[in-house]
């Protein structure tokens, strides 16, 4: 091969390998995940009479994921989902009736969340700190994660 065929024509790997340099260099879309931790909510849940009588401290954490969110373009609260509002519509689930299971209080809580805001999926955990049962823990916990149909 002579020196003057060397690079008269563009080599179409090298075009190939150009192409897919781009893609690999361009950012991906952002995907947002909300956190809300230890929202603490005073509750009447339980399966005994006392805990929905009496009541006791739930500790909630919740996870909503947004996916492609418009404010990480515009940087305004209009284009996200309002934390404090979030909070506000969990403690109204959390407090306008009693549950006897923390499963079923999850479960009404990431339904809600999903009917009222663009999330692809919702993760919601309940803590009862020092619950009465008739051995010594921390506390005890349920998870529940739902998704937001198609």
């Amino acid at each position: 091969m002579s020196p003057e065929d060397s690079n008269d024509e563009p080599d179409e790997f090298e075009d190939d390998l150009d192409d897919e340099l781009d893609d690999e260099d361009a950012p991906s879309e952002p995907v947002v995940t909300i956190e809300i931790n230890g929202l603490s909510l005073y509750t009447h849940h339980g399966v005994s009479a006392a805990e929905r009588e009496i009541g006791q401290r739930l500790l909630l954490d919740l996870r909503l994921e947004v996916g492609d969110c418009d404010a990480t373009i515009t940087d305004r609260v209009e284009d996200t989902i309002d934390y404090g509002e979030v909070c506000q519509v969990v403690a109204l689930v959390a407090q306008q009736r009693s549950y006897r299971t923390l499963e079923r209080l999850c479960t009404a809580i990431a339904d809600r969340l999903l009917d009222q805001y663009d999330a692809e999926t919702v993760w919601v955990k309940a803590s009862k700190p020092e619950p009465p049962i008739p051995l010594p823990v921390e506390d005890v916990s349920v998870e529940v994660f739902r998704e937001a149909d198609g």
